[in-house]
């Protein structure tokens, strides 16, 4: 389902964000290295504000240097996106890691603040290109045009790659025998953003969000890793495990299950977790199934609500429209903004 529905558009985003990034033709510049870790350019010192014990603030511990990839407009001001290969010493996985904050991160009276953190997971196989970075999609702009309304927080957006590689689907997860996908997106993927920007030191500042198979990857890791994600946004999610490499590992899939998981969840009591759902009208094979997993599981700390998009369809496009019509300002009211 997830590979049909996704693989054309995927097909189109990815030839297109590739394009725009490709290496240095003639009369090229070369591509602008960029660091977050050390505060606005307007000269604050990396470690400006309060740093006692009771402050929230998580700050850069080894601040990298980023590849620039391209600018993005919002709020009246170009902010960069950074790419970095990332070998991640958690999962001994090594894939590329895409990363944006938004203009409110270098405005000199919010230097010494913390900001929450969106992990933003592509749909289809996710490879080798993290869609969202896209300038069609427009998320970062849109990102800083709702914050700058008040409809979201501003969000620091860390984009990975999905999978490995384009032949087969990894379930965002650990599967035995093959590249720790999970412990990648859920470890080693939080940290790098910890060790490079200001964020804060609670789970109410962390949100994952994902479409089609990312969508699934972000409904799976909120439950799995409640002290890590407190909101996820699955978009047109798969519900349940169904990649092939699974076979003969029945145990493990179970463990990798959001409906066992969210069972346990309610089972301990928590901690409360926020599953904004969306998913465009038209999603006839995929609806059904994110209404039943929210009538038997959306109740005591799994906190649920649906967004659907008039006309939508099993699209980026569709879920960008939903974040805007009313799922951030929901997800926002929820977590922890920028905070000192």
């Amino acid at each position: 389902m997830r590979t049909a529905l996704f693989r054309p558009v995927i097909a189109l985003i990815t030839l297109t964000v590739l394009a725009a990034t490709a290496g240095c033709g003639a009369g090229a510049a070369p591509p602008s290295p960029v660091r977050f870790g050390d505060g606005p350019k307007t000269g604050a010192a990396l470690h400006t504000g309060p740093k006692g014990r009771h402050s929230l603030v998580q700050w850069p511990t080894r601040p990298i240097t980023f590849t620039e990839q391209s600018r993005v407009g919002g709020a009246g001001r170009n902010t960069p996106i950074g790419m970095t290969t990332l070998h991640g010493p958690k999962s001994g996985f090594t894939g590329k890691v895409w990363v944006w904050a938004p203009p409110e991160y270098y405005d000199r009276r919010n230097a010494g603040k913390g900001f929450p953190v969106m992990e933003a997971l592509p749909g289809s196989y996710g490879y080798p290109v993290n869609y969202w970075i896209g300038s069609d999609l427009k998320l970062q702009e849109n990102l800083a045009q709702w914050s700058q309304n008040g409809s979201s927080l501003p969000f620091i957006v860390v984009m990975p790659v999905l999978n490995p590689d384009n032949k087969q689907y990894y379930d965002g997860s650990d599967i035995p025998d093959q590249p720790k996908i999970g412990t990648w997106l859920s470890q080693d993927v939080p940290d790098l953003v910890r060790q490079n920007f200001r964020t804060l030191k609670t789970r109410d500042a962390w949100a994952i969000m994902g479409s089609s198979s990312g969508g699934f990857a972000a409904l799976k890791n909120v439950l799995q890793n409640p002290g890590t994600f407190k909101v996820a946004i699955p978009n047109g999610p798969d519900i349940v495990p169904d990649s092939p490499l699974w076979n003969g590992h029945a145990r493990e899939e179970r463990e990798n299950n959001p409906e066992v998981l969210a069972r346990r969840l309610i089972a301990r009591g928590g901690p409360p977790v926020y599953l904004a759902f969306q998913d465009g009208s038209q999603e006839h094979t995929v609806l059904p199934k994110v209404h039943t997993f929210i009538a038997q599981y959306g109740h005591g700390p799994v906190r649920t609500r649906l967004q659907i998009v008039p006309g939508g369809t099993h699209s980026a496009a569709t879920y960008v429209r939903g974040l805007g019509e009313g799922t951030m300002r929901w997800v926002s009211a929820h977590m922890q903004g920028p905070t000192a």
